[in-house]
C-alpha cells in the first residue's frame, strides 16, 4: 500500500519562503495540489518519476520548484515569493506510474498560511 506523509507546513509572512516534504512508500510519479477554503483542490506541480519531467500551474511558475531525492523516496516543493493566495491546504498525491494521469493515493495534508 502506498504511503505518503507531508511535512513542512506552517505560517510565513508574504515574500517569505517554505520548503514542503512528502516521503512516499516508494518510488512513484508524485505531484503537489492545494485546496483553499471554500475552493476546489487545484493542482500546483508534478515531477516524474525519475525526476527528469516537471510540470507547473501558471498561478506558481517562477515561485515554486518541485524537486525529488530518489533516495530517500521524498519529493520536494520550495515555494519562494509566497502571497496571501498561496494559503491553503497542500497534499501531495501519487501515480502507479508515469503513464497513467490519475492519482490515486493522497497524503493528508499540510496547511499552508501565507501572511499579508
Amino acid at each position: 500500500q502506498v504511503q505518503l506523509v507531508e511535512s513542512g507546513g506552517g505560517l510565513v509572512q508574504a515574500g517569505g519562503s517554505l520548503r514542503l516534504s512528502c516521503a512516499a512508500s516508494g518510488r512513484y510519479p508524485m505531484g503537489w495540489f492545494r485546496q483553499a477554503p471554500g475552493k476546489e483542490r487545484e493542482f500546483v506541480a508534478s515531477i516524474s518519476r525519475s525526476g527528469a519531467w516537471t510540470n507547473y500551474a501558471n498561478s506558481v511558475k517562477g515561485r515554486f520548484s518541485i524537486s525529488r531525492d530518489n533516495d530517500k523516496n521524498t519529493v520536494y516543493l520550495q515555494m519562494n515569493s509566497l502571497k496571501p493566495e498561496d494559503t491553503a491546504v497542500y497534499y501531495c498525491a501519487a501515480r502507479d506510474n508515469d503513464l497513467v494521469p490519475r492519482y490515486d493515493y493522497w497524503g493528508q495534508g499540510t496547511q499552508v498560511t501565507v501572511s499579508s
